[in-house]
């Protein structure tokens, strides 16, 4: 799972294209710019795009790999473009604390993939689908984390 504002990168969405090929299962929250087209078959149909549009313009950066079973959290200022990877001076760091890890991956993962009130899907198109909550409850990522912040 991977929580950036752009992914433009074309090493990285290689990357992200081999490992779908390879059998990975990749769940992507992307707010703005994604070059990557999910659900391509044979290349990408193991990847899902995600846009959260709320009312806050975020600036979290959260990757969480599975890695088997010892999962690595991290959070970073880069969002995955040339420009960031390649010529600034950016940070990746793990979080190591396994409670401080689990609350970055409820608040910023779990939380944000739940969405189905402000969540969109990109379409191997390149056009959005808008998330409805069908039968179940209306989840804003959001307005959940304000109103846990809140208490």
């Amino acid at each position: 799972i991977a929580k950036m504002n752009a992914l433009t990168e074309a090493q990285g969405i290689q990357a992200l294209y081999r490992a779908s090929r390879a059998g990975v299962e990749s769940d992507l929250i992307v707010r703005g710019a994604c070059a990557l087209r999910p659900g391509i078959e044979g290349v990408s149909d193991r990847i899902r795009v995600r846009s959260i549009i709320g009312r806050f313009l975020e600036h979290s950066r959260v990757y969480w790999f599975q890695n088997e079973n010892a999962p690595e959290l991290f959070c970073s200022s880069a969002d995955w473009m040339e420009r960031n990877l390649l010529w600034r001076i950016e940070t990746c760091f793990p979080i190591r604390d396994p409670a401080l890890a689990r609350r970055v991956y409820d608040e910023a993962l779990a939380n944000y993939l739940a969405d189905n009130t402000q969540a969109w899907l990109l379409r191997t198109d390149g056009s959005y689908a808008r998330v409805t909550p069908g039968g179940v409850p209306r989840h804003a990522a959001q307005q959940k984390l304000l109103d846990r912040l809140a208490r």
